[in-house]
């Protein structure tokens, strides 16, 4: 089984949400995160990861039209 490489982490001036860029195979995908300062669990995902996309450019930019701080960045 391939496991999921994080290419790059993205993350808000707050830093407590992040997009993660992301790689298993040939498939890449994004998945949001947040964390809560109060707790040390750390990151966890908004949302299963969103795959399917033939590049880290293409995923990269679906995450920039669905996450609406990261279009700013």
């Amino acid at each position: 089984m391939t496991k999921r490489l994080v290419l790059t982490s993205i993350e808000d001036t707050g830093g407590d949400r992040c997009v993660d860029i992301l790689c298993m195979g040939e498939d890449y995908g994004w998945v949001e995160c947040r964390r809560d300062p109060e707790d040390a669990h750390g990151w966890r995902h908004l949302h299963p990861p969103r795959m399917g996309f033939a590049d880290a450019a293409a995923a990269r930019a679906e995450a920039g039209r669905s996450v609406g701080w990261l279009g700013r960045c």
